[in-house]
Protein backbone atom coordinates (compact mmCIF):
# COMPACT_ATOMS: atom_id res chain seq x y z
CA UNK A 1 0.00 0.00 0.00
CA UNK A 2 0.94 3.75 -0.46
CA UNK A 3 0.85 5.93 2.71
CA UNK A 4 1.38 9.60 2.78
CA UNK A 5 2.76 12.03 5.78
CA UNK A 6 3.52 15.22 5.59
CA UNK A 7 5.24 17.05 8.03
CA UNK A 8 7.47 20.17 8.79
CA UNK A 9 4.07 22.90 8.32
CA UNK A 10 4.03 26.08 10.38
CA UNK A 11 4.05 30.04 11.16
CA UNK A 12 7.15 32.26 9.33
CA UNK A 13 7.51 35.43 8.33
CA UNK A 14 7.13 36.80 4.38
CA UNK A 15 10.02 36.31 3.20
CA UNK A 16 11.07 33.47 5.34
CA UNK A 17 11.68 29.70 4.51
CA UNK A 18 10.25 26.14 5.10
CA UNK A 19 10.91 22.84 4.20
CA UNK A 20 8.10 20.26 4.35
CA UNK A 21 8.98 16.37 4.56
CA UNK A 22 6.79 13.78 2.70
CA UNK A 23 7.16 10.87 4.11
CA UNK A 24 6.24 7.41 1.98
CA UNK A 25 5.52 4.11 2.89
CA UNK A 26 8.56 1.65 2.06
CA UNK A 27 6.63 -0.20 -0.74
CA UNK A 28 6.23 3.13 -2.79
CA UNK A 29 7.02 2.24 -5.97
CA UNK A 30 10.32 4.53 -7.12
CA UNK A 31 8.17 5.46 -10.92
CA UNK A 32 5.18 7.10 -9.51
CA UNK A 33 5.61 10.87 -9.56
CA UNK A 34 5.31 12.49 -6.39
CA UNK A 35 3.43 15.86 -6.08
CA UNK A 36 2.55 19.05 -3.54
CA UNK A 37 -0.67 20.93 -3.49
CA UNK A 38 -2.62 23.43 -1.59
CA UNK A 39 -5.30 24.55 -0.75
CA UNK A 40 -6.10 27.95 1.02
CA UNK A 41 -9.44 28.88 2.97
CA UNK A 42 -12.15 29.13 0.74
CA UNK A 43 -10.35 28.15 -2.85
CA UNK A 44 -9.85 24.85 -4.33
CA UNK A 45 -6.59 23.08 -4.44
CA UNK A 46 -3.97 24.21 -6.58
CA UNK A 47 -1.18 22.28 -7.85
CA UNK A 48 2.42 23.42 -6.35
CA UNK A 49 4.74 21.38 -8.43
CA UNK A 50 5.96 17.64 -8.91
CA UNK A 51 8.85 15.30 -9.48
CA UNK A 52 8.55 12.47 -12.08
CA UNK A 53 9.81 9.21 -10.72
CA UNK A 54 11.45 7.86 -13.58
CA UNK A 55 13.87 10.69 -14.88
CA UNK A 56 13.47 13.31 -11.64
CA UNK A 57 11.89 15.76 -14.10
CA UNK A 58 10.32 18.27 -12.25
CA UNK A 59 7.21 20.94 -12.91
CA UNK A 60 6.12 23.85 -10.94
CA UNK A 61 3.36 26.08 -10.61
CA UNK A 62 4.13 29.45 -12.40
CA UNK A 63 3.16 31.41 -8.82
CA UNK A 64 6.18 29.46 -7.06
CA UNK A 65 8.53 28.93 -10.08
CA UNK A 66 12.01 30.06 -8.84
CA UNK A 67 11.30 30.10 -5.09
CA UNK A 68 10.15 26.50 -4.65
CA UNK A 69 12.34 23.13 -4.70
CA UNK A 70 11.02 19.57 -5.06
CA UNK A 71 13.78 16.58 -4.03
CA UNK A 72 13.26 12.95 -3.67
CA UNK A 73 15.16 10.88 -1.32
CA UNK A 74 14.43 7.31 -2.33
CA UNK A 75 16.50 5.51 0.20
CA UNK A 76 14.85 7.33 2.85
CA UNK A 77 11.35 7.23 0.73
CA UNK A 78 10.90 10.69 1.72
CA UNK A 79 9.62 13.70 -0.99
CA UNK A 80 10.71 17.44 0.07
CA UNK A 81 9.18 21.08 -0.72
CA UNK A 82 12.05 23.38 0.25
CA UNK A 83 9.97 27.11 0.08
CA UNK A 84 11.74 29.99 -0.10
CA UNK A 85 10.61 34.01 -0.08
CA UNK A 86 7.30 33.17 0.88
CA UNK A 87 4.75 35.44 0.55
CA UNK A 88 1.54 35.72 2.50
CA UNK A 89 -0.08 34.21 -0.51
CA UNK A 90 1.85 30.53 -0.05
CA UNK A 91 -0.63 30.64 3.34
CA UNK A 92 -2.48 27.09 2.92
CA UNK A 93 -2.76 23.42 3.69
CA UNK A 94 0.14 21.51 1.70
CA UNK A 95 -0.84 18.14 0.58
CA UNK A 96 1.35 15.47 -0.73
CA UNK A 97 0.59 12.92 -3.24
CA UNK A 98 1.16 9.95 -5.37
CA UNK A 99 0.14 9.53 -9.12
CA UNK A 100 0.96 5.88 -10.02
CA UNK A 101 0.84 6.13 -13.61
CA UNK A 102 4.62 8.35 -13.49
CA UNK A 103 3.13 11.15 -15.19
CA UNK A 104 3.60 14.85 -14.96
CA UNK A 105 0.14 16.16 -14.32
CA UNK A 106 -1.37 18.99 -12.19
CA UNK A 107 -4.80 17.73 -12.37
CA UNK A 108 -5.53 16.39 -8.68
CA UNK A 109 -7.51 13.67 -10.01
CA UNK A 110 -4.59 12.34 -11.48
CA UNK A 111 -3.00 10.85 -7.57
CA UNK A 112 -4.19 8.42 -6.12
CA UNK A 113 -2.72 9.06 -2.96
CA UNK A 114 -2.93 11.40 -0.51
CA UNK A 115 -1.63 12.71 2.99
CA UNK A 116 -3.60 14.19 5.54
CA UNK A 117 -1.72 18.19 4.89
CA UNK A 118 0.39 20.62 6.99
CA UNK A 119 -0.79 23.74 7.56
CA UNK A 120 1.93 26.77 6.19
CA UNK A 121 1.29 30.22 7.66
CA UNK A 122 3.40 33.31 6.26
CA UNK A 123 2.45 36.60 8.16
CA UNK A 124 2.64 40.34 6.10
Amino acid sequence: QVQLVESGGGLVQAGGSLRLSCAASRRTPSLYTMGWFRQAPGKDREFVGAIRGSDGSTMYADSVKGRFTISRDFAKNIIALQMNSLKPEDTAVYYCAANPFGTLRTGPSSYAYWGQGTQVTVSS
